[in-house]
C-alpha cells in the first residue's frame, strides 16, 4: 500500500503527542491541542481551532449483538474553515462541520451527520448516524440526539433533550426514524421526543415535556403527554 503524506498549510500549531494518520490535509492558520489524534483522510480547513485529547476522523465498529451494523467503506471526516472542536471529543468519519461550526468539549459526533453553518453542538451532546442539523442550529448541553433524525434551519434545543428513532425497542418491526423538528423550533430543557414525531416550523416545546405525536406548526405544547396550550 503506498503512504500517502500529510499536507500541512501554513503557520498551523501543533500541541504535543499529536498524531496525524496518512493522507490528512490540514489548512492554514490551524490549531492543534495536545494529545490530539487525526485519523487518516480527514480533511480540515482554514482557521480551525481543535481542543485537547479529541479524536478526528474514528472508524465504525460493531459486535454480533447490533442489529444495525454500521458501515465500513465512509467517506473521510470534512472540518470546513472557522469550526471550533472542543476537547475529549469524538468525531467519525463520514461527517461534514460546515463553516462556522461550534463544537463543546465531550460530545461525540457519528458517522453520516452533517451540521450545517453557524450551528453549536455543546457540551456533551451525543448525535448518533443518519441525522441532519440544519444551519445556525443550537444544541445546547447534555443532548441526545438520536440516529434517522433531521433538524431544520434556526432550532433551539435546550439542555438535555432526549430523543428517540425506534417505537418498540429493538424488536425489529418499526423502521427507525427520529424525530423532525422543523425551522425556527423550540425545545425546553428535559424535553423528550418520540420516534418519527414532527415539530412544526416555529412551535414550542415546554420544558420536561413528553411529545408522543406531531405538533402543528406555531403551537406551544407542555406536560406529558404533551398538550397543545392555547
Amino acid at each position: 500500500m503506498v503512504m500517502k503524506p500529510v499536507k500541512l498549510g501554513d503557520k498551523v500549531k501543533i500541541g504535543e503527542n499529536v498524531v496525524i494518520e496518512n493522507n490528512v490535509i490540514i489548512g492554514d492558520n490551524v490549531v492543534i491541542g495536545h494529545n490530539v489524534v487525526i485519523k487518516k483522510d480527514t480533511i480540515i480547513g482554514n482557521h480551525v481551532h481543535i481542543g485537547d485529547l479529541t479524536v478526528l476522523g474514528k472508524t465504525t465498529s460493531t459486535n454480533k449483538k447490533m442489529a444495525r451494523k454500521p458501515e465500513q467503506n465512509l467517506e473521510p471526516l470534512i472540518i470546513e474553515d472557522n469550526v471550533t472542536i472542543g476537547c475529549n471529543s469524538v468525531i467519525y468519519r463520514n461527517v461534514q462541520l460546515r463553516k462556522g461550526v461550534f463544537v463543546g468539549d465531550l460530545t461525540s459526533i457519528r458517522e453520516k451527520v452533517s451540521v450545517g453553518e453557524d450551528s453549536i453542538v455543546g457540551r456533551n451532546v451525543m448525535v448518533e448516524t443518519d441525522t441532519k442539523i440544519g444551519e445556525r442550529v443550537t444544541i445546547q448541553t447534555g443532548c441526545y440526539i438520536t440516529a434517522d433524525m433531521l433538524i431544520e434551519d434556526d432550532v433551539f434545543i435546550g439542555p438535555c433533550c432526549s430523543s428517540s428513532n425506534d417505537k418498540y425497542m429493538g424488536m425489529g418491526n418499526f423502521i427507525h426514524q427520529g424525530p423532525i423538528i422543523k425551522k425556527g423550533a423550540k425545545i425546553g430543557n428535559n424535553a423528550t421526543l418520540l420516534p418519527a414525531v414532527t415539530i412544526g416550523e416555529n412551535a414550542v416545546v415546554g420544558a420536561g415535556a413528553v411529545i408522543t405525536k406531531d405538533v402543528p406548526g406555531g403551537k406551544t405544547v407542555v406536560g406529558n403527554p404533551g398538550r397543545v396550550i392555547k
